[in-house]
C-alpha cells in the first residue's frame, strides 16, 4: 500500500454552536489540511496518482471555505463547524472530486484538519488507526 501526502491550508472564521468557552464566539483560523491518498497499484511511471491532480482537487473542496465565515457555509450552517465535522465533509467532498479524475485505484485514507500547529481532528472510514 502506498500513500500520497498533500498538505495545504486555508483561513477562516468560524463559531462553535452550544460550546461553553470562547469559541462559543466568532473567531479565525489559518487552518492546515492534509490529505493521505492510499493506493495499491502504481502506474507505468511509477505513480499512484499525480500530486497535482490531488493539489486541484483539494483547492476546489477549500475553495468553499477560504475567507470565509464557516457557519455561513453549507453545511456549517447547519452542522457545527468543528475540527472533526470539517475533516468529515472534506473527506467527503474529496473522494467525490477524484472520482471525477479517473484513471486510478487511489482513495481517500484520511483526512487531517488543525486549527493551531498543536491541535486538530483526523477523520477516515474503517477501523480506528490508533
Amino acid at each position: 500500500m502506498f500513500e500520497i501526502k498533500i498538505q495545504t491550508h486555508f483561513s477562516s472564521a468560524h463559531n462553535l454552536r452550544e460550546y461553553d468557552g470562547d469559541c462559543s464566539r466568532c473567531h479565525g483560523h489559518n487552518w492546515i489540511v492534509e490529505a493521505v491518498i492510499g493506493t495499491e497499484t502504481l502506474d507505468s511511471r511509477g505513480i499512484g496518482i499525480d500530486f497535482r491532480d490531488v493539489r486541484r482537487c483539494l483547492e476546489r473542496v477549500l475553495s468553499d471555505f477560504d475567507h470565509r465565515n464557516l457557519n455561513d457555509v453549507p453545511p456549517f450552517d447547519r452542522t457545527n463547524p468543528t475540527s472533526e465535522n470539517i475533516a468529515r465533509h472534506i473527506y467527503l467532498r474529496l473522494g467525490e472530486e477524484l472520482g471525477s479524475v479517473g484513471g486510478h485505484a487511489a482513495k481517500v485514507a484520511s483526512i487531517s484538519v488543525s486549527e493551531t500547529p498543536g491541535a486538530g481532528a483526523t477523520y477516515f472510514e474503517g477501523r480506528s488507526r490508533a
